[in-house]
Formats: C-alpha cells, structure tokens, sequence
C-alpha cells in the first residue's frame, strides 16, 4: 500500500524563510497567521491527512462511485466519514471570508494544506475544492441576497458546489453551448440542457449540491457574448436557509473513467430546474472565469501533488529493493546486492522528480501569496502588479505542472520496474490520475494559447515586463554571492532565450498567426522553467541565510543547494533547445494538406 507524509518542514521553510510571510503582517488575515499558528495548523493537516484520508485513496480507485437507479450516487466507502472529519475540522474555512463562516486566513496558507489533500487522495481532495470555486464566484459577483443564502452552507461543508461549462458538443469553444434559460415571472429561469464531465456533479457527501450553469437567455447572441451564469441548486432553499422540494436536475449516468475514480464525474440534466441568475446578464463567462482561474491554480497543484506523492514511495522502494552491484563496487558487502538507489540512472530519477518538487511548491505558494495581495494589499499599485504577475503564472502553473506531474508519475513508476505496473504498489494509479490533470479545465495546448495570445499581450505586456524586473532584480543581487553565482548565471542565460523567444513571437506572430500558435507550448514549457529556476534561486538565498544565521539542519539545508545546482545544470540547459522550438515557427507545423495526414 502506498504512503504518504506531508512536506511540512519544506512548507515552513518556503512559507518563513523564502517567502517571509512575516513581513506581511500588515495585510489583512495575515497578522493571525503567526509562525506558531501556522506551525500548528499544517502539522494538524499532515495528521488529518495522512491518517484519515489516504488511507481512502486506494479504496476509491478500486470501488469507484455507485450510481442507482434513482439517479443518486453513492461514493466509496471511507469517503463519507473522511469528509464529516473534514468539515468538523473546519479545513474547508481556513481562508474562507469571516463574515460567512471563514476563518479568514491568508489563501497561501489554503494552497498549502489543499497540496497535502490532493496528495493523500486527489478524488476526494475534488469534493471541496470544487466547493471552494463556487465560494469565489458568489462572492464577488453574487447578491447580497445570494451570498447570505449559499455561502455559509458552502463554507462549512454542509453544501458543495460544481461548475457546469461543458456539453457533449462543445468544451473549449464555450460559444457553442445550447444550454438555455427561459425567464419566468418570478424573475427566476428554467434551465434545460445536458452538461459533461462535471466533477462532484451528484454524491452523498452533503445535503445539498449547488451548481454554477452557463446558459443562453432566448433573446441573447448565439455566441460566447450571450452566456450568463445561473445558480441551480440540487434542492430549492426556502427564505429561511430550510430546504424546499427537488430540483429538476439529475445524473444520467456517471463517467467510465482512466483515473480520478473516487469522485463522481456525471452527466447532469436540467429539465426545466429552477435558476437564479448570478452577475449581469450576458456577463457569465467572466464570471465564471473566477471560479476557473481558481480551478486551473488547483489543477495546477495537483501535477505537484501527485508528484510528490510518487516520489515519496519511489524513494522508499529504492532502499528497499536490492538489484545489481553499485558501479563503484559492492555498497551493501553483507547482501547479495545492493538497494538500487545507488545506481545513478535511479538516483537521476529521483533527484529529477525533486528538484521539480521543492521549486514547484515555492512558486504555488508564491502564487497564493500573489492571490492574498491582489486582494488585500494596501496600495493599488501592489494589487494591481501582484494580479499581474498571478494572471501570468495562472497558464504556467496549470500547464507546466500537470505536465511535470504525469511525467515525474511515469518516472516513479519506472523506479519500481516491473512491480510499477502492479495495481498493489499504487504507482499505477499515480500515472491514471495525473493524465486527467493535463486535460481538464483547459488542456494544456489551451493555457499555453492562453499565455501567448491574452497574457503576454494584456496592458501592453505589463505583467511580463514586471516579471521580467523581479528575475532581473533577484538575478542581479544573486551574483554577489559566490555559491549564488553559478546559479545566477545559468538562470540569467535561461532569461536570454525566454527574452529572444518573446522577441521572436512579437516580430512573427502578427504577421502569421499560426506562428503563434505553433509556439505557444514550447514558449509555455521555456516560461516554466525560468519560473522554477527563479525559485530556485529564492530557496538557495534563503537556504545561505538560515545557514549562516546558524538555523535550521545543516545538511537539509546543504541539500537545497545541491537541488538547485542539480536542477540548473540539468534542466535549465533546455531552454537552449525550447527557444529554437519557438523560433522554428509554424512552417512544418502547417506544411502538409488535411488529406494527407
């Protein structure tokens, strides 16, 4: 049976020595998060992690959930118990708003504990974090009237939440939708149509489940200008918070899926349910952008988790395992063989699942951070660089980590050999679950149009040329110090190509948009890297401080550092390579006919 133990000491390093959450004490939510406080909650969340819900993972793969002949869906079992703990835990509150029932903690520190969730068993961590999109939408485009009646429910547990974009017709090109929402005199809408793929769609894990719908009002354009977003409950809520009859939605039939078995994929239909329009008519893509942009941050976190966790039990079987000789000669004399982490190609393996690791983890909560600021920090200026810079990761995050994730899966996997391949070990199941995360809430030849075609773009590429400064700064300040400057150096060469890349896609992409879109993912992949190997950097200078200050384990610390020189002199160098994918365009790309491929 596979394990798991969450990387709190890791995320007390990143969140008080790289990002020095301290020294934010100012911003709101953030003077209650002290490093005892914080301490204490994610060491709770290893404990409720490791013990209640990983323990369930396995289970929900083997069992799946259960759809019956009234439409009701039953999860596997454990899951129904693991999620009571989670509410009386309060672990869906922690940076939820206060005046609904939240703790109102800062979001970073929700990054962190959701990594730990989704590591232990992503089908359940789904549940609640679908949960908390919805929680986002309704509060900032929500009336008050929508907000008294559904978030307290949705931030306690009580109720969950879903978001419903896709039909069997139509995923990405959302203008295509045929879902449609008939006013009623009431002022509110009958929505009927199908939806797909949507993910805690039907369970018995709550009373109630609130779905976002897009739909099209009758006399709205027949594209993506005339969505607007609905609030359709799963049972009607009465004027006092009781709950009133039935809705006119149900589960036809729930996904046959490749991984993510514990959660219920469903298809839902809507025959006429009674919804509420939420936000401005006609505005619903914008505000379901919300809720999206939340998802793909959390999507993006789960290539991390499901990396981590690989790499914990890749690391276990390593010492254990016994096979061949070390090259150098005999490192267990006693045994007939040595465990196979002493062979290099393993020790590759590992170490390059962990460099990727420890840096993504730095940059997730970096952008948890950027979240909090963006939000709640003192001037304009902050807010708006801060929402910048997170609108830029968002695509970056999503795509580069998922990709990671399926990869450093397969490698973990690849580490156990043949008994990789064995359901029992639990590697199998790391590689299933971690595929739907380079798919779901936007593939990821999707965010990297997205990043290429609306980010870079967006004010007259301001994000980028704020990016661009805080590299150069952290660059520029890292060459001073000795064992900084090799580092320094690589990523500052890494910096060329991602500049000479921006460069070319201005020059070209115009001119041929095709261009564009032939570079997009490479152009994704090389932004990716920059952005690890800029924390990188951050958790080498922070490693350095603690060292000299005389804190902290030593050879933990030293490790850091090691970390990173492995990372510059193995990952960084294909930027090199990702730049001339850029510059190589869309002329081989789009050379051959349709017929004949």
């Amino acid at each position: 049976m596979p394990v798991y133990n969450a990387p709190v000491k890791d995320t007390l390093f990143v969140l008080n020595n790289v990002l020095k959450l301290e020294s934010y004490s100012s911003v709101p939510g953030f003077a209650e998060a002290t490093p005892e406080m914080v301490q204490a909650i994610l060491e709770q969340a290893a404990s409720f992690t490791e013990e209640v819900v990983q323990p369930t993972n396995q289970i929900g793969d083997e069992h799946g959930c259960t759809r019956h002949d009234d439409g009701s869906v039953t999860t596997p079992p454990g899951f129904k118990e693991a999620y009571e703990k989670f509410c009386e835990g309060g672990w869906g509150t922690l940076a939820a708003p206060v005046e609904y029932g939240g703790q109102g903690l800062p979001y970073v520190l929700g990054i962190a504990f959701e990594e730990y969730l989704i590591s232990a068993n992503l089908s359940f961590a789904m549940y609640p974090g679908l949960t908390h999109g919805a929680v986002a939408a309704i509060d900032v485009v929500g009336s008050q009237e929508q907000k008294r009646k559904y978030l307290p429910n949705l931030i306690s547990g009580k109720w969950s939440g879903t978001m419903n974009l896709t039909e069997p017709h139509c995923g990405t090109d959302l203008g295509l939708l045929r879902t449609r929402a008939e006013p009623q005199p009431d002022g509110t809408y009958k929505i009927t149509g199908t939806k797909i793929f949507i993910s805690a769609g039907e369970h018995d894990l709550t009373e109630n489940i609130i779905h976002l719908v897009l739909a099209k009002m009758p006399d709205s354009p027949d594209n993506v200008k005339g969505i607007s977003l609905f609030i359709v409950p799963k049972f009607l809520v009465n004027d006092d918070g009781s709950l009133g009859e039935r809705n006119a939605v149900s589960c036809g039939s729930i996904e046959k899926k490749m991984g993510i078995h514990g959660n219920s994929t469903c298809v839902l239909n809507y025959d006429g349910a009674t919804g509420y329009l939420i936000g401005e008519k006609e505005k619903g893509l914008a505000a379901m952008f919300i809720m999206m942009n939340a998802a793909r941050l959390g999507v993006g976190l789960q290539g991390l988790s499901l990396s981590e966790a690989a790499y914990q039990n890749a690391v276990v079987y390593a010492r254990e395992r016994l096979q061949g000789r070390a090259l150098t000669g005999a490192a267990n004399p006693d045994a007939k063989a040595d465990p196979i982490i002493v062979h290099p190609d393993v020790r590759r393996m590992l170490m390059d699942i962990r460099a990727f690791n420890e840096s993504a983890r730095a940059l997730a909560l970096w952008a948890g951070l950027l979240v909090d600021l963006a939000h709640k920090a003192e001037s304009e200026e902050e807010r708006q660089q801060a929402d910048d810079l997170v609108g830029l990761l968002t695509p970056v995050i999503k795509g580069c980590f998922t990709d990671k994730g399926f990869e450093n899966a397969v490698l973990a996997q690849q580490v156990f050999g043949g008994h990789g391949y064995i359901r029992e070990h639990g590697m199998e199941q790391f590689v299933r679950d971690a595929r739907i995360a380079q798919i779901y809430e936007g593939a990821n030849g999707i965010q990297a149009l997205d990043l290429v075609g609306r980010k870079l773009p967006r004010h007259g590429g301001r994000a980028l040329q704020a990016y661009n400064r805080l590299i150069n700064e952290a660059i520029a300040e890292a060459k001073g110090t000795e064992e900084l400057k090799p580092l320094a150096e690589a990523l500052e060469r890494s910096v060329g190509h991602l500049q000479a890349a921006t460069m070319w896609l201005m020059q070209n992409a115009l001119a041929n948009p095709n261009h564009a879109g032939a570079a997009a993912y490479p152009y994704m992949q090389l932004a990716g890297l920059v952005s690890l190997g800029l924390m990188w950097l951050k958790i080498s200078r922070a490693s350095l401080e603690a060292l000299a200050n005389g804190e902290g384990d030593e050879t933990w610390l030293r490790n850091k550092l090691v970390l990173a020189n492995h990372f510059a002199s193995r990952h960084l160098p294909d930027t090199a390579a990702l730049r001339r994918k850029v510059e190589a365009g869309a002329d081989t790309v789009m050379a051959l006919a349709e017929e004949d491929f």
